[in-house]
């Protein structure tokens, strides 16, 4: 199987993605980037779930789907019969990796779970998505974002003070769990390439969202009161926070005693600066009410731009609370060309990989594939007849 040709460091590795949704095609797509040719194996009629997750649409996809599937090429198979496992098999054995999210018992099933893959292709990365992981009592749930969010207590600090716990209203847990499966993946194959052997990689919802939480549940079990939602202002830094000003909401980040003093020279809080009982974090944080409200006085008096200028130029970390209108006119944003156009398309784009190297000059942008626009190439490919294929494709037609 020759595969499609790439460059970057991943470039010759072969992916072969299964999954739906948005965590595992997040991680097909972080090694896309990287060079890797991840073939993108979809069930007719309708194809990874994501497709349908609108309004919006592009065309015939979503947005959602469009933001997470660039880089790679679509396969439309069949695999609950009998001819099209068999052509997933035969790309498996031409496959590096192999990633999928489905539920464990439909794996074992069909006989494409870990143990039987990594028997049958010894060299092969298999890494298994999942809501609550391969194993434990929760393994064969089902598992969303949303519930993920709910049971790491992630949702439990996040909302309003004396408020409802709130969702961090973006597909978190899915995006951090596919940045955690290319992590594992890429160094499942540094040790591929230098042994031959697989790998099993299991990374799960839960899991990533636990690891958001570390620094939470560290405090927590030692010592730390149970927290709960606070608006943001519950921070084991003081101060570091959103404030009111004349016209809209400001973060300021106050990550060291040196920062706290001049913050307090600037705002015209010199005598807060000089007081010895908040010369350290500790002491900040036992006083934060007392602080807040003295802050919130001062900078609800000035517009809040002017306040971004002033603590600008003294390299206070602060920043507006953006909105995705100004989000994608941000200078910043603008000049790193975080924003991808997605070619053939006038008002879509996916967000570039959240890693840049020197090696990748320009980053790879090509369209998220249709539905299965790839099959009959990446079928001869993997060494399929052309009759072979023609009996497949007339199959997933019907």
């Amino acid at each position: 199987m020759t595969g499609h040709q790439t460059t970057g460091p991943l470039a010759g590795l072969r992916v072969v993605d299964m999954t739906t949704s948005y965590a595992g095609p997040t991680a097909a797509m972080y090694l896309a980037d990287l060079g890797a040719d991840v073939i993108k194996v979809e069930r007719p009629p309708y194809g990874d779930d994501a497709r349908a997750w609108g309004p919006p649409f592009v065309g015939d996809d979503s947005a959602w789907f469009l933001s997470a599937n660039r880089n790679k090429r679509s396969a439309s198979l069949d695999i609950t019969e009998p001819t099209g496992r068999a052509a997933l098999e035969q790309l498996l054995e031409h496959a590096d990796v192999f990633i999928q999210n489905l539920n464990p018992s439909k794996l074992e099933r069909l006989g494409i779970d870990g143990p039987t893959l990594r028997h049958r292709y010894p060299r092969l990365i298999h890494c298994s998505l999942s809501g609550f992981g391969a194993d434990g009592p929760a393994a064969d749930k089902p598992g969303y974002d949303l519930v993920a969010q709910a049971r790491s207590g992630l949702m439990s600090v996040t909302g309003q003070k004396g408020g409802t716990p709130q969702r961090v209203s973006t597909a978190l847990s899915d995006i951090t769990t596919g940045m955690c499966a290319a992590l594992a993946i890429c160094a499942a194959v540094v040790r591929q390439r230098t042994t031959g052997e697989g790998d099993l990689v299991d990374v799960s919802l839960l899991d990533s969202d636990l690891a958001l939480m570390a620094p939470r549940i560290a405090a927590y079990v030692a010592g730390e009161p149970e927290p709960a939602p606070s608006g943001g202002t519950d921070s084991v830094l003081a101060v570091y926070q959103v404030f009111p000003t004349a016209d809209r909401e400001l973060v300021v980040a106050i990550g060291n005693d040196v920062l706290w003093q001049r913050f307090c020279d600037i705002i015209g809080l010199a005598d807060l600066g000089r007081d010895a009982t908040l010369a350290d974090n500790a002491g900040r944080r036992a006083q934060r009410s007392r602080l807040t409200e003295a802050i919130s006085a001062v900078l609800v008096t000035r517009p809040a731009d002017d306040w971004v200028a002033v603590f600008g130029e003294a390299k206070i970390p602060c920043s507006l609370v953006a909105r995705l209108s100004e989000v994608v006119a941000d200078p910043q944003v603008r000049s790193r060309r975080s924003l991808l156009p997605v070619p053939g398309t006038n008002d879509a784009v996916s967000v570039h990989s959240p890693f840049r190297l020197a090696s990748i000059a320009t980053p790879r942008n090509d369209a998220a594939p249709a539905l299965g626009e790839h099959t009959r190439e990446v079928l001869l490919e993997a060494g399929l007849s052309t009759e072979q294929v023609d009996e497949l494709l007339r199959a997933v037609a019907s």
